[in-house]
């Protein structure tokens, strides 16, 4: 069995910038087996918006070998998909990357998400992350956020060097369910918060409700007795098993930017005895960890308090409202996922 609790994984600057590729949940995604919701067309819409900005990314490369007069690329281009929870833009987006790399002139692209932006732009100095990526045809940001003044200041520069070179970004952003425009993306807000770079993204919306939770209640979590049986079902060489507590103070020690560094190996993860979280530093920390173990696609299991329990209810409704909310959608495909594995 893994010992996750004794592990602190460490990084170096050139590879926090390696892998920024789909994870494994979403890496046989495509166009085409994405299911649209026949209840809502913006669906449709989004998915042909996006097959076209990847072809369009691709046939954008900067081309090769020696030129007395080199013209400088055209200005970026930009496609923000602003929707709720499981309305799959998340595997438009991962689509949106298999496309373009994928072609006869291959695209040269990062996948990654907004928390992870930010992470990588801590972690190398704004110059050397700009320096990093200015190269690229195209970048593809997951759950964009702009619920952090110093995090959208550091957007707007980052975006601002990247996108006149050359670099088409896609972005997703997620709508609170039912919030009726409460906290989403638009324009004016983008204007007011991303001035310079507004102009160059086209806001498409993406309606419907969370596929995870279609035609069913939200998974609870695990009894003791079926959290047990999970276990049992799981290889032992390839699981980590962990008090809530545990993970809680491992968090604190772990940098955000190597957590999946840090769950390197494990197949599956048992976390037990889940508690409330009254210290929003640690409850952030968590989210973006569950973040992490989701993309990852790996088996995850928890027992302790209902989800509806775990934060805070001044959380859900404060800046970072959508961050909890998506974690708690998450959270629930997981408990279902484990319930049949």
């Amino acid at each position: 069995m893994i010992d996750l609790a004794a592990r602190r994984p460490s990084l170096t600057p050139a590879q926090l910038t390696e892998g920024l590729t789909p994870s494994a949940r979403f890496a046989g995604v495509s166009f085409e087996n994405y299911q649209p919701n026949p209840a809502f067309p913006s669906q449709v819409q989004a998915r042909d918006a996006l097959e076209a900005f990847a072809q369009q990314a691709s046939r954008s490369g900067r081309g090769g070998g020696f030129r007395l007069f080199k013209r400088p690329p055209p200005e970026g281009q930009g496609l923000y998909l602003d929707g709720g929870f499981g309305v799959g833009k998340t595997h438009l987006l991962a689509s949106t990357y298999h496309a373009a790399v994928n072609r006869a002139r291959p695209a040269t692209a990062a996948l990654m998400s907004f928390q992870d932006l930010m992470y990588l732009i801590g972690a190398l100095g704004m110059a050397r992350a700009v320096e990093s990526f200015k190269n690229h045809d195209l970048l593809l940001i997951d759950e964009f956020e702009l619920d952090d003044p110093g995090n959208t200041h550091m957007a707007n520069t980052f975006l601002g060097q990247l996108m006149p070179g050359g670099t088409s970004v896609v972005a997703t952003s997620n709508t609170e369910p039912g919030a009726l425009g409460q906290g989403r993306f638009n324009a004016r807000d983008f204007e007011r918060q991303i001035k310079g770079i507004a102009s160059r993204f086209q806001n498409l919306r993406l309606d419907g409700p969370d596929y995870r939770q279609r035609g069913a209640a939200p998974a609870q979590t695990m009894t003791e007795a079926e959290f047990s049986a999970w276990q049992k079902r799981q290889n032992p060489a390839t699981l980590a098993l962990l008090a809530h507590r545990d993970l809680s103070h491992l968090l604190l020690e772990v940098h955000p930017s190597r957590f999946a560094r840090l769950l390197s190996g494990v197949g599956a993860l048992g976390i037990s005895n889940l508690t409330p979280m009254r210290d929003q530093n640690v409850a952030l920390r968590f989210v973006h960890f569950i973040d992490k173990l989701y993309d990852l696609g790996l088996g995850a299991a928890f027992s302790g308090v209902g989800l509806g329990q775990l934060f805070d209810e001044s959380y859900k409704h404060g800046a970072y409202a959508k961050k909890y909310s998506r974690a708690l959608s998450r959270l629930s495909e997981m408990l279902a996922e484990a319930r049949t594995s």
